[in-house]
C-alpha cells in the first residue's frame, strides 16, 4: 500500500489499494491531521466508483470529529475554490478532490487542500506511515455530510471578473474529453454569449472517447478536425479539469510557451517555471524584464513556491497554469481558458506570437519504463556518473539538480528524473540545431542505461 502516498496527492487502483479499509483509515487519520471539528470539504470526478470513495472517506473523516461538507462531482478547481468562500456563513478548513485525473479509469486518488494550502510530501509520507502502522483500525460507516453548492458562486465569479468577453466572435472549440470541465464550463460560456461546440462534454468515468490527457497529440485528433472545419481557437482538458491543450490553426501551445502569452499582461511579473520548460521560456521572460524561476514539477511543489516567492504565474509544460496575478494562485483549465481568450479579444496574435520565439528543436516528454524502487535510485546513479562522464560526452556548462537532473550543454540541454506518479523516468532534451538535439538524446539515454546496470549489479 505504500506506494499509494506519493509526492503530490495518494493514488492508486479501486478496490485493489483504494478500497473500503484503506480509504476509511485515509479519511480517520487525515481528519486527526486537519483536527477534531475542523470543516472539511469534498469533491469528486467522474468515476463510477468516486462516490464510494467519497463514502468511505466521510466515514473516516466523521470518525475523527471533522464536519464534512459534499460539493458532489465537480471540477478540480471548483474543488479548490470551494477554500476561499464561505458556505452558509461557514469556511472550510480544508478540501479533498477525489480524482485519479487523466490515468485510466481504474485508477482514482485525492488531492488535499489544508488552509488553503497543499498537503503533499512529508505530509502524506508521514500519514501513510501512520496508516500502514494501524491498518487492522475498524471504522464505522457514517457518511453523513452537508450538501453545498460550490458550482455557483465558482460560476458567478467567473461570468462577473470576464464579463468584458460578453459576446466575442471567435468560434471556440472545446474537447472536455468526458472529464468534468462542463459541469460548469458551458454555464459560464452560455452566460457570456459566447460561440462554441462542444466535444465529449458529458461526464463518463470510462472515459469512451479517447483519453482524457490533453498532452499526448493521439487524443487530440478529433479536436484538431473540429477546429480546421469551424474555429478559430480550440481548448482541450484532462479528466479533473486542472490541465488545459490550446490550439490554433498553426500551433498547439505548450505550457511554457502560454506562460510567456499570459505574462504579457502582467508588470513585471515573478512567474515559476518547471524543470522540463523550454530554456526560451526562462531567457525570454528574463529580456522582457520579468523574474523566472526554476523549480520541480509538481502542482503541490509550484504552489508552495508561488506562496515563498509572492509569484504572480507558475506553469507546467503539461498544461498546469497557475494564476496568483488577479486569482487565488492554484492550477485551474477553465480560468487559463478565458485568460487565453482575453488575451485574443485584446487583440494579441497568439499565432504570431508564437512564431516569434527563437526556433528550438524539442521532444516530448519520453518516458523510460523502470519500477518505483529503483526510479530514484537511477537518477543518483546518474548524478554519480556526470561527476566523471564519458570522454566522447557533450561539454558540460551547468548541472542543476532541484528536481532530478537538468544538464545544460553549449546548444541546449536535457533532462533525466523520476516520476512522481508513475514508475517512470521522464526525459526531455532542447537544442537551437536539430542534430545535437539528438546527440544530447542519445548520449543522455546511454548514460540512463549505464546508471540501470551499475544498480542491478
Amino acid at each position: 500500500m505504500k506506494t499509494i502516498f506519493r509526492e503530490y496527492d495518494i493514488r492508486g487502483i479501486f478496490e485493489k489499494e483504494l478500497n473500503e479499509q484503506s480509504v476509511k483509515l485515509i479519511g480517520y487519520f487525515l481528519g486527526q491531521r486537519i483536527g477534531g471539528e475542523k470543516v472539511v470539504a469534498i469533491g469528486y470526478d467522474a468515476r463510477s466508483h468516486s462516490p464510494i470513495l467519497r463514502d468511505y472517506l466521510t466515514s473516516g473523516l466523521n470518525a475523527a470529529g471533522c464536519r464534512v461538507l459534499d460539493m458532489g462531482m465537480v471540477a478540480t478547481p471548483v474543488n479548490y475554490f470551494a477554500n476561499y468562500i464561505e458556505h452558509d456563513g461557514i469556511t472550510t478548513n480544508a478540501s479533498i478532490m477525489i480524482t485519479g485525473s487523466h490515468n485510466p479509469s481504474e485508477y482514482n486518488g485525492f488531492k488535499i487542500t489544508l488552509e488553503q494550502a497543499p498537503f503533499f510530501g512529508e505530509q502524506i509520507y508521514a500519514l501513510g506511515e501512520e496508516i500502514m502502522a494501524n491498518s487492522d483500525l475498524k471504522i464505522p460507516d457514517n457518511s453523513d455530510a452537508q450538501t453545498i453548492d460550490v458550482k455557483t458562486p465558482y460560476i458567478n465569479y467567473m461570468v462577473k471578473n470576464f464579463a468584458h468577453l460578453n459576446g466575442m466572435p471567435q468560434k471556440i472549440v472545446l474537447d472536455c474529453g468526458n472529464g468534468v470541465a462542463d459541469t460548469v464550463l458551458s454555464d459560464i460560456f452560455d452566460a457570456l454569449a459566447l460561440s462554441y461546440r462542444g466535444l465529449y462534454m458529458e461526464p463518463d468515468g470510462t472515459f469512451p472517447n479517447h483519453h482524457p490527457d490533453p498532452s499526448v497529440e493521439e487524443n487530440l485528433k478529433d479536436l484538431k478536425q473540429a477546429l480546421a472545419e469551424e474555429g478559430d481557437i480550440a481548448f482541450a482538458y484532462d479528466g479533473d479539469a486542472d490541465r488545459i491543450a490550446v490550439l490554433t490553426h498553426k500551433h498547439n501551445i505548450k505550457g511554457d510557451q502560454m506562460a510567456l502569452l499570459y505574462a504579457m499582461g502582467m508588470e513585471n511579473p515573478t512567474v515559476i517555471g518547471e524543470v522540463k520548460c523550454s530554456q526560451v521560456m526562462y531567457d525570454e521572460l528574463a529580456r522582457r524584464g520579468a523574474t523566472a524561476i526554476m523549480y520541480k514539477t509538481g502542482h503541490s511543489n509550484l504552489k508552495v513556491k508561488m506562496r515563498e516567492t509572492n509569484a504572480d504565474l507558475a506553469c507546467e509544460v503539461s498544461g498546469h497554469i497557475f494564476f496568483k496575478h488577479r486569482y487565488f494562485g492554484y492550477d485551474d483549465a477553465i480560468y487559463a481558458t478565458l485568460r487565453m481568450l482575453e488575451l485574443i479579444h485584446q487583440g494579441i496574435d497568439l499565432d504570431a506570437e508564437i512564431d516569434a520565439l527563437p526556433t528550438v528543436y524539442s521532444t516530448e516528454e519520453l518516458k523510460v519504463e523502470t519500477t518505483e524502487e529503483e526510479k530514484f535510485k537511477i537518477i543518483d546513479a546518474v548524478k554519480k556518473l556526470l561527476q566523471d562522464p564519458p570522454h566522447d560526452f557533450p561539454t558540460i556548462q551547468n548541472i542543476i539538480d532541484v528536481d532530478g537532473v537538468r544538464v545544460n550543454f553549449e546548444q541546449g540541454w536535457g533532462l533525466v528524473r523520476a516520476s512522481n506518479t508513475t514508475p517512470v523516468l521522464v526525459t526531455r532534451f532542447e537544442s537551437t540545431d536539430a542534430g545535437l538535439a539528438k546527440i544530447y538524446e542519445d548520449s543522455m539515454n546511454q548514460l540512463i542505461r549505464k546508471a540501470q546496470q551499475s544498480i542491478n549489479l
